[in-house]
């Protein structure tokens, strides 16, 4: 086999993304679970993320993640040269484009700060309001809870905005949801959305600010506890956040992530930390997928108990 140089080694690099290896190589897409800027790719129950605009991937599922040439040796090339080769022969290759994606041009970016001032709170009868609480079935007082700690905004096309904030109580981001999107704030930072008493001894750790307020309201929102989310991520601010809390006496921490195998990953890494610190551990799962499917369930029955007692 031929020993690329490495000035063809970095023009393979620029001309063939990560996407390309993954759907030559049967991956799908995952669109209920991407967005522009980290695209999920399923096969089976193995899962990649693309990032970087297609150049960078992590497994989120293990320590795995590089350029093109590392994906190459992760979908079982052996050896930098069989990688290389896989690469070369994907030169010309376009992948599809996922049907929420287009091309914009690039305007300037305002602080989040600015962004997110210049953004409405909910309000009954406000589109988010009727996001949440009609297709998320998110009771009214869980949202003016959240409204009244200043943690949602109006987003565009009826969809939320749930803040992330440090521990001072500074914005940093804010996780974006509708009916037809899912994203984080463009140049913003995760860290956590926090729902409750930021004193509060108990802490439930979620995977999306939508699953938090969920889990406050199948829990009647404890006053004990401080329902989290970490935005579908696990950044070093994340867990350096949790670990905080974790640190404080009495803390109890519940790995409230979703019932799959990247929530029982994210569950061992909440574990890991209750361990270091000290702080008590429980897992609790939801009986489907996530909190908010939960919900949905417990909302049906309910109604439909209210519905037979009244006929």
């Amino acid at each position: 086999m031929k020993v690329m140089e490495k000035s063809e080694i970095e023009e393979l690099r620029g001309r063939v993304g990560c996407a390309a290896l993954l759907e030559d190589d049967g991956w799908k897409v995952d669109l209920k679970e991407s967005t522009r800027r980290a695209v999920k790719y399923r096969r089976d129950a193995k899962i990649v993320i693309v990032i970087h605009e297609g150049r960078g991937w992590f497994d989120p599922l293990s320590t795995a993640k590089g350029d093109v040439f590392d994906l190459g040796g992760h979908l079982g090339s052996k050896g930098f040269p069989e990688a290389c080769a896989r690469v070369a022969a994907l030169v010309g290759f376009v992948p599809t484009t996922p049907a929420w994606e287009r091309r914009s041009r690039p305007t300037p970016i305002s602080p989040v700060s600015d962004r997110w001032a210049g953004r409405a709170r909910p309000r009954f009868g406000s589109a988010a309001w009727r996001y949440l609480t009609g297709e998320r079935k998110i009771p009214e007082t869980i949202v003016a809870t959240a409204v009244q700690q200043d943690l949602l905004r109006e987003g565009p096309h009826a969809s939320m905005w749930a803040a992330h904030c440090d521990r001072e109580g500074a914005l940093l981001g804010w996780e974006e949801r509708g009916p037809q999107w899912r994203g984080f704030a463009t140049g913003g930072s995760k860290e956590l959305f926090r729902l409750g008493p930021s004193a509060a001894p108990r802490i439930c750790v979620t995977e999306a600010a939508i699953d938090a307020m969920s889990l406050a309201a199948i829990q009647a929102l404890r006053p004990d506890t401080l329902y989290v989310s970490t935005g579908g991520g696990w950044s070093p601010a994340t867990e350096q956040a949790i670990r905080g809390l974790a640190e404080r006496p009495n803390s109890r921490l519940v790995a409230a992530t979703d019932n799959n195998r990247q929530g029982d990953l994210y569950a061992d890494r909440v574990r890991a930390i209750a361990a270091e610190t000290g702080a008590a551990y429980a897992r609790s799962r939801p009986r489907t997928g996530d909190w908010n499917e939960d919900l949905k369930i417990l909302t049906a029955r309910l109604a439909y108990e209210a519905l037979a007692a009244a006929g």
